[in-house]
């Protein structure tokens, strides 16, 4: 069992939904349950997973939810390019949050290899 609040990766993800969600708050109304809902529920997926893993009885669980956690910043990635696309986020923004996308993943994927090496 890890302590989840101690993990660089968590905390890293926390501040990535906490950037979704000032990035959204501008969004269009009609949005509210689209692309805004999307993007901020993707984003607090990656935090949530990678803390609901940790406290899982082992190492294989733990990487289960990692896997579930990648997805999130996957569908993340693409929400936030749809969303330039769309005029709703603009090109800094994006480069923003998909940079920590790419940091979190990296670190997920470190992370995973880990508890790989690891006995459950």
């Amino acid at each position: 069992m890890h302590q989840f609040e101690k993990l660089k990766i968590w905390q890293k993800a926390m501040d990535l939904v906490v950037d979704v969600y000032k990035s959204t708050q501008n969004f269009p109304s009609e949005e509210k349950f689209g692309l805004t809902s999307q993007m901020r529920r993707s984003a607090v997926c990656i935090p949530s997973n990678i803390a609901e893993g940790s406290g899982r009885d082992s190492d294989k669980q733990f990487q289960y939810f990692l896997g579930i956690a990648s997805g999130s910043t996957s569908e993340l990635i693409t929400h936030t390019f749809l969303s330039e696309r769309l005029d709703l986020i603009d090109t800094v923004s994006t480069k923003r949050i998909v940079d920590q996308c790419v940091e979190i993943s990296k670190m997920n994927r470190a992370l995973y290899k880990t508890l790989s090496k690891t006995k459950s």
